[in-house]
């Protein structure tokens, strides 16, 4: 819907049975979090909170809490959106069925942002302290704002058509950072604002930035899509909302008219503090690190604003709804911009980023003498390059020549690459690189390694689903279950240090070999620990997010008579990856047993 402002949206939700209103006071230290995550576990509506304890703002979550939510919200903005993609990609088309388009052409009128003056838009001077500061998770370093659109210019081209804005996390309070005066950014300096920050770094001049908060929904949607460069975030915003993104310039500072609120400031070159802990979207905390320092110019709210958030953690949560939106809104842009790739899904149970399935093409298959992977090999390399995909650890990716494989169905896609599988040829690492920021199973922050499992041909096996007997009669071994069709999960009664886990796997590698009669239907198996996995459970969840979230492919990687040849490795028998938690990973999410308690007063 074309939304003004976010009290809007918020209206349009409640009258037709979309939210719930909590009138009592609640308090945003963990209570807050709490009452989202729990509602948004049951599949629940948007939650506004009409008393936050601390300030006189209310405050709303859960907004993109399901799909349909999300679609409702631009419902009558969807099929034209996914028509301008379409035509972006297949301009031709566009000729073809001129009448069918011409909805399109009235969308673009949106687009153009719209200048205006800041005494129309009814902001008032406010603090940071103020503001409603939520604390999600017990281990936090304070209050962080999860839904911000943080908006920088590139020095060498002023102006909001060649701005950047993206959803970055922003620490209003905690650690040592002065409240009211300084927050802390957390982004990386590859990132739209990095580039920016770099370019003013190296002028020794302050980067201004804005941060928007609240607003129309398509301005939330905005910060996130991944857009391609030169597309400005604010024609998408204009496009999606039907309703031109309206701004001003106050103080040399851009603002957005139709945000609840805004946070201006500069970030001075070099200047860093202290940023986090944090629980993140992989279901662990991001530890504190050193991160850009915002020093605060001012703060503006409106009259009524309202204070939108929400809470990530161990997916699926609501940030879930956001990547099914933008799949459906931008889900054709794949194959145009990476030729021979049909689909890649970035698996949100996994944490998005540290898994990425992905059907690519052979099509020149007829010239090879067997079928094997080939251009699928080429096709990996530039989704490791592109954008965010590059911050994925594991790539599995495959084709079939007969039918359409569907990457999104992710047990489907497993089973039939672990049936074509060859582990002595389609393993291809790339070590000692970069991965997600937020990503511990490397040794160092933003160090890691990838892999590339590229897997086409003949049907090879048939996938086992019990677990080989030979498992329960060794001495070392606790528990053995079936994660999924020739998968085993096991647990060692022998797990001292890290140190040892190269011999403790040999002998598990040597045992294995002793009895491979067992392993034919078994392709992986997945050391774990701490861990209470449901045997036989229907759900592929718990499978890749302990596995693919708490391992390092360079070093958690092993395999059943496991060989280098001409630097290639490959191993005979089951690959086996030690998705043990490490002494260098973060801890995981757990959420704080009194709060739970405390928010059993409310009927939810």
């Amino acid at each position: 819907m074309g939304y003004r402002n976010l009290k809007e949206c918020i209206d349009d939700l409640e009258k037709h049975g979309h939210l719930i209103r909590i009138k009592e006071e609640v308090d945003p230290d963990l209570e807050m979090a709490a009452i989202h995550l729990k509602v948004h576990a049951q599949g629940g509506k948007a939650i506004l909170f009409e008393k936050v304890k601390g300030s006189k703002f209310q405050a709303v979550s859960n907004l993109f809490g399901t799909l349909e939510r999300s679609k409702f919200m631009f419902r009558d903005r969807f099929e034209v959106m996914q028509q301008l993609v379409q035509l972006r990609n297949d301009p031709v088309t566009a000729l073809r069925k001129p009448f069918k388009y011409l909805s399109t052409g009235l969308a673009a009128l949106k687009a153009l942002p719209k200048k205006s003056s800041f005494s129309s838009a009814g902001f008032k001077e406010i603090k940071i302290s103020d503001l409603p500061l939520i604390k999600h998770w017990p281990m936090d370093g304070g209050a962080f704002v999860t839904l911000p659109q943080v908006y920088s210019e590139d020095i060498d081209k002023p102006g909001v058509m060649a701005s950047n804005v993206g959803m970055y996390r922003i620490q209003l309070s905690g650690n040592n950072y002065e409240l009211n005066k300084e927050i802390g950014l957390h982004y990386q300096l590859h990132r739209g604002i990095g580039i920016h920050q770099n370019k003013t770094n190296k002028k020794n001049v302050p980067l201004k930035v804005s941060i928007f908060v609240g607003g129309p929904p398509s301005h939330t949607l905005a910060a996130v899509m991944p857009l391609p460069e030169g597309i400005s975030e604010l024609t998408f915003a204009g496009a999606l909302g039907g309703r031109r993104f309206r701004y001003a310039y106050q103080d040399g500072y851009c603002i957005s008219l139709d945000a609840d609120f805004v946070i201006t400031g500069e970030v001075y070159p070099n200047e860093n503090k202290p940023e986090g802990p944090f629980g993140d979207h992989l279901g662990y905390y991001s530890l504190t690190h050193d991160f850009p320092l915002m020093r605060v110019h001012k703060v503006y709210a409106k009259e009524n604003a309202i204070w939108p958030f929400t809470v990530v953690g161990r997916p699926p949560q609501e940030d879930t709804a956001f990547g099914g939106l933008i799949h459906e809104l931008s889900g054709t842009a794949i194959p145009h911009e990476i030729p021979g790739v049909k689909e890649v899904h970035a698996v949100d149970a996994a944490g998005v980023h540290p898994l990425l399935l992905a059907v690519g093409s052979e099509r020149y298959t007829p010239y090879l003498k067997t079928k094997r992977p080939a251009e699928i090999l080429t096709q990996a390399s530039r989704i490791l390059g592109t954008g965010q995909l590059s911050l994925a650890k594991y790539l599995f990716i495959s084709t079939d020549d007969k039918k359409e494989i569907n990457c999104h169905d992710v047990k489907d896609f497993f089973k039939y690459v672990f049936e074509r599988i060859d582990l002595k040829r389609d393993l291809h690492f790339i070590t000692k690189t970069t991965i997600d920021t937020l990503d511990y199973s490397g040794n160092n922050i933003n160090e890691g390694s990838k892999v590339i499992v590229a897997a086409y041909g003949d049907k090879l096996r048939e996938l086992s689903t019990t677990v080989p007997p030979s498992l329960y009669s060794a001495g070392f071994i606790s528990k053995g279950v079936i994660l999924m069709e020739g998968v085993v999960g096991i647990e060692l009664t022998e797990f001292t240090s890290y140190d040892n886990a190269k011999s403790e796997i040999k002998k598990l590698s040597e045992y294995i070999q002793s009895n491979i009669g067992e392993f034919s239907g078994i392709v992986q198996i997945v050391i774990f620990n701490d861990f209470n996995f449901i045997a036989n459970s229907k759900s592929i969840n718990d499978y890749v997010w302990v596995t693919y979230t708490r391992s390092n492919p360079s070093h958690d990687i092993y395999g059943v008579g496991e060989f280098t040849e001409n630097k290639h490795w490959g191993c005979t028998g089951p690959m086996i990856i030690d998705a043990r938690k490490k002494p260098h990973h973060a801890p995981e999410l757990k959420v704080d047993a009194e709060t739970e308690k405390k928010i059993l007063r409310f009927s939810l």
